[in-house]
């Protein structure tokens, strides 16, 4: 008799898929069927998702815009309920995990309703709005973070600190050294897996107040959305910076290995590959958020002393023009920050994750 599979749901952006990707690289090692439930949105990340097959299920996200537009999405999940029902009972899993966002709801809603076992897997330091919705009647809770706001004394009892998964490729890269402070001193800047305008705004500016001097000892690798890129790329080549820009690099893991410095926001999946591979940052967290997550995240990585936070309305070119002419003076203290970053990173998390999963399958 084959055995029953397991599966996954995520969806909407990277920092939920990348973990669960994770995730099924681990069961797959150990024999595991695995298949994935997610949205159309999130079918542009799941080329390289290691599954057996993906199943695209209706969602949307009932917050914000108009009451039409809430009750549309209200129905759209419905929709996803009715369609993830008959995808469980034709699957039959031995659990279903879901990793956060909406997409997840459908499918895990589908499976608490008929009893399968589902585990909820939060990446963030703050329990986000679909998993705080699904907590209740999950069966078991996998944290990214061993503090996690939004868990009351009933949901921490069935809570487990497991850390955040990381993909097969951000393991290799945590065993690359940190880069001689010899050379040039490395910028990597990153917005998440769309981007962030903020940065093609503020740094090319920051690096604008520097002195030619002091332009000629950097190298900077820099993720801009597609309709900022020429002109950040316009703005580099105008200072005669070494720069390459580009909306998405698919080696992220590695060129943050190489890296003296990453500037980015405090996503789930950036803050625990900053600390697995062990590189210093500055973290400018999602301003507005309701959750005020990614503000939670960069606080944890803040509190090694790996990484210096500062609010969106703070980060202006004058405070980055000043912390880099910092760095370039006396460039030693990254090794000592990047030291900080490294003894907060979990490598084994993946692995930790699925010990949770088998033993929630095999009861």
């Amino acid at each position: 008799m084959q055995k029953r599979p397991i599966l996954l749901c995520a969806g909407g952006t990277g920092g939920h898929l990348f973990p669960a990707q994770a995730l099924s690289h681990a069961l797959q090692q150990r024999g595991a069927i695995v298949h994935l439930a997610t949205d159309s949105r999130a079918l542009k990340y799941s080329g390289e998702f290691p599954a057996a097959e993906i199943h695209a299920i209706p969602s949307a996200t009932p917050t914000g815009g108009s009451i039409f537009g809430k009750a549309a999405a209200v129905l759209m999940l419905a929709r996803g309920l009715i369609r993830a029902r008959g995808l469980l009972k034709k699957l039959n899993p031995a659990v279903v995990v879901g990793f956060g966002g909406y997409p997840t709801v459908p499918p895990m809603l589908a499976a608490q309703q008929l009893t399968i076992p589902t585990l909820l897997h939060e990446q963030n330091a703050v329990l986000g709005r679909a998993n705080r919705f699904l907590a209740k009647g999950a069966t078991a809770i996998g944290t990214g973070f061993p503090d996690v706001g939004g868990l009351d004394s009933a949901l921490r009892l069935k809570a487990k600190f497991v850390g955040n998964p990381l993909r097969p490729h951000v393991i290799a890269a945590t065993a690359l050294s940190y880069p001689d402070l010899a050379g040039p001193l490395r910028l990597l800047i990153t917005g998440g897996s769309q981007g962030a305008r903020v940065f093609s705004d503020i740094v090319p500016a920051a690096i604008a107040l520097l002195t030619p001097e002091q332009r000629a000892n950097l190298i900077v690798t820099q993720q801009a959305r597609g309709e900022d890129e020429a002109r950040v790329r316009d703005a580099y080549a105008r200072l005669s910076v070494n720069a390459e820009i580009a909306p998405f690099f698919a080696d992220l893991p590695t060129r943050i290995a190489n890296s003296h410095l990453v500037i980015g926001r405090a996503g789930a999946s950036t803050v625990s590959e900053l600390a697995a591979i062990g590189r210093p940052s500055i973290l400018v967290p999602l301003p507005g958020a309701i959750d005020q997550d990614q503000a939670a995240n960069a606080a944890v990585l803040a509190k090694t002393g790996a990484a210096d936070v500062v609010r969106q309305s703070d980060f202006t070119a004058q405070f980055l023009a000043n912390a880099l002419i910092k760095l370039i003076n006396d460039p030693n203290d990254l090794t000592l920050t990047a030291n900080a970053a490294k003894s907060a990173g979990i490598l084994d998390a993946a692995e930790r994750l699925a010990d949770l999963t088998l033993s929630l399958a095999s009861n």
